[in-house]
């Protein structure tokens, strides 16, 4: 599959989706958050897209920029990848699960939840993955705080 044909066939789905201007070795876009749950599953089941897997899925706490959500997309039919990110504040971290469209995505959404907080709605069981239960705060938001952390010398 061409690059131009697959940006064109992506904007096609939601013309607020953009081309990133971060340098990355796939084709990345950013799209909103309220279109998330459409584009994604038009990008797994229209036959000329056809992304089948979602190889991972992970967040980057940018502190006062909310969060940035990565999905890495492959479709094996034509063997091409592509990046989606998703940016969301941090006062309410909310978003569409994607699990119903890929099943990979369970664990990596909780994996998000458990290390970011991130909530996914309409997740089948969004509970923490590694840590305990009783595990207070998220140890990958760069706020994170905990008694056994060492402080470096200023």
């Amino acid at each position: 599959m061409d690059q131009e044909i697959l940006l064109a066939q992506i904007r096609q789905i939601d013309p607020q989706n953009q081309i990133s201007p971060k340098k990355t070795d796939l084709i990345a876009l950013e799209i909103t958050a309220t279109s998330l749950h459409e584009v994604m599953r038009t990008m797994r089941k229209q036959p000329d897209l056809s992304f089948d897997m979602l190889c991972s899925h992970t967040a980057v706490d940018w502190l006062e920029n909310g969060f940035e959500l990565i999905y890495v997309l492959y479709s094996t039919q034509f063997r091409q990848s592509l990046m989606i990110i998703v940016n969301i504040p941090r006062e309410n971290p909310v978003i569409p699960t994607v699990s119903n469209i890929w099943l990979a995505a369970e664990a990596q959404e909780r994996e998000v939840f458990d290390l970011f907080g991130v909530q996914y709605d309409h997740h089948p069981d969004l509970r923490r993955l590694f840590l305990e239960d009783d595990w207070v705060g998220y140890p990958m938001r760069k706020d994170y705080k905990d008694d056994f952390m060492l402080e470096s010398a200023e």
